[in-house]
């Protein structure tokens, strides 16, 4: 087995399941619940970091890289979680946060307090003549991309919360106390590790404003010095153990890059996370801002990636849906009229795509953003904020909440919905987000006569039994089509051909006559006879095999 023919499941821990009924979800909770993850067929699970942290941004905020933050759990916890989804022949991933840090962490602690070394694993600047930030940069959650250091009347450098101050990797001995860190949770029996922003981390020794009208992101972001720090990290730790899978999330990333990242010959990772396939619905680039998605850059997109990194050897980590993104269901397709067969086609175009595919919590039972009214039930502070900003930009209270609403990262950060009882079974105290729509779209209603989840069952299983899937090459077909996104997968004598119809009306696809006498491998609807002017109804996905 190799990570091509693999299925990786997300958990966040906050929301899986809460088994002392303080309303968080904890790492007692997973174990409880791991019978269910391993009846799904998956290998390895995904957590989002559950280190100690102070929850400025739920756990990307670590304060020790080495203890676990006791509202989830203990050290014994992570332990027992390990070894039992070992027992279930499941894989553990941890999430790596090594941009930056809580300022409660001991190295910032002890910059403050005037130690050098310490003061090096960051990036500290003198304000410009004028008095000014040392930079013009902006925030990822909003604002100056700087705060105070302490009373020394410098500034760090912090480009997601004021709380998170940025690493210096240039510094080799901050390296290397990141790479005792990945090598600990490796010798603990961890055989995954995703990198959270990890092309962030090539940042200029020489730090410089953004010029007029450019975007400042493009100095720190996926620059050229990324790719030698990785291949280092890889030699120094996870390239020493046998079947440990590896991911980057690569914010504003190139197909080339990603290549590089990816490309067994180049010893970095495995496998990237890219995300311009969920900025199509941001109108003029903008992420808050509220507007149809644009099926044909969408198409386009997943189609360049697909081509691109198969020709250079890279591979895609494949995805929808994460604790970072509202509900694609929401997003591409119509969860109201068509939840089956929107869920189901979502789930066709991802598992059936070359690359590996990842499932969030829930997405197998077709969990959707939350129907949530007011502004105080989103925990976010990135959401939070987005609404002040749009408030101050001239927004009206309603217009305001109606775009957060749309794009708020809680939005899939509400609790696993378990069962139709009081708070979606997840948690017999107050859920620390309210959980809605549970009534009808719960896993015991999915077991007991549901469609999606032995539909997502059904997808994972077809990708170890056939290499045509894992292995095989792509290839466009149709790439023009208003309302069908299709492509075949070819392996030595097999073909596969998929069409997936994005929309809720019937749309007419021509089937190439080599297809006509094949056999539909799934499908999310009663099967129709194949011809050569095929209708494929309202989000109806159809996978033939040859």
């Amino acid at each position: 087995m190799t990570f091509r023919d693999q299925v990786i499941y997300q958990v966040y821990p906050k929301s899986f399941y809460d088994s002392n009924g303080d309303g968080l979800g904890d790492l007692r909770g997973i174990i409880e619940k791991i019978p269910y993850i391993a009846s799904l067929g998956v290998d390895m699970v995904w957590f989002n970091p559950f280190f100690a942290s102070p929850q400025r941004d739920n756990g990307y905020d670590v304060s020790d890289y080495y203890a676990i933050n006791p509202d989830l759990g203990t050290m014994e916890d992570t332990e027992e979680l390990i070894s039992t989804l070992k027992d279930h022949g499941i894989g553990v991933m941890f999430d790596m946060v090594f941009n930056h840090i809580s300022t409660e962490h001991e190295w910032f602690q002890r910059a403050l307090a005037g130690e050098e070394k310490y003061q090096d694993y960051f990036y500290i600047r003198e304000p410009k003549p004028d008095g000014s930030f040392p930079t013009n940069w902006e925030s990822k959650f909003g604002g100056e991309a700087w705060a105070p250091f302490g009373d020394t009347g410098k500034y760090f450098l912090c480009l997601y919360d004021k709380t998170q101050a940025d690493l210096n990797w240039h510094n080799a001995d901050l390296r290397q106390e990141l790479y005792k860190v990945a090598n600990f949770w490796l010798e603990k029996g961890v055989r995954g590790l995703r990198f959270d922003v990890l092309n962030v981390i090539g940042k200029s020794e020489f730090l410089e404003d953004a010029a007029p009208g450019m975007i400042d992101k493009l100095l720190y972001t996926d620059t050229p010095r990324v790719h030698p720090w990785i291949h280092e990290m890889n030699r120094a730790t996870f390239g020493n153990y046998d079947g440990v899978l590896t991911v980057g999330e690569m914010s504003a990333t190139t197909i080339e890059n990603s290549i590089r990242y990816s490309n067994p010959e180049s010893e970095e990772l495995d496998m990237v996370f890219n995300f311009h396939h969920l900025k199509v619905d941001y109108q003029d680039g903008h992420k808050w801002t509220k507007a149809p998605f644009d099926f044909h850059v969408l198409k386009s997109l997943l189609n360049d990636w697909a081509v691109g990194m198969q020709a250079g050897n890279g591979w895609n980590a494949l995805f929808w849906n994460n604790h970072d993104q509202p509900r694609a269901i929401n997003r591409f397709a119509d969860p109201v009229n068509f939840h089956v067969e929107s869920a189901t086609m979502l789930a066709t175009v991802i598992h059936l795509l070359r690359g590996t595919p990842y499932i969030y919590q829930g997405e197998e039972i077709g969990m959707v953003d939350p129907q949530y009214i007011d502004i105080e039930e989103y925990v976010d502070v990135e959401a939070r904020n987005a609404y002040v900003s749009l408030i101050a930009d001239g927004k009206t209270e309603t217009e305001a909440f109606d775009i957060v609403k749309s794009k708020a990262r809680d939005n899939s950060r509400t609790p696993m919905q378990w069962d139709s009882s009081a708070n979606a079974g997840f948690t017999t105290g107050e859920p620390w987000l309210r959980p809605t729509t549970f009534e009808t779209i719960n896993v015991e209603h999915e077991q007991k006569e549901g469609k999606i989840l032995p539909y997502y069952k059904k997808l994972i299983q077809l990708r170890k039994e056939n290499l045509l899937i894992s292995e095989g090459e792509y290839e466009p077909y149709a790439l023009e089509h208003d309302a069908v996104f299709a492509y075949t997968r070819k392996y030595q004598d097999e073909q596969l051909l998929v069409l997936n119809n994005f929309y809720g009306d019937e749309a007419s696809i021509e089937i190439p006559n080599e297809f006509l006498n094949g056999y539909i491998l799934i499908g999310n609807y009663p099967a129709h006879q194949l011809r050569e002017d095929y209708t494929l109804r309202p989000y109806e996905s159809l996978a033939i095999k040859i």
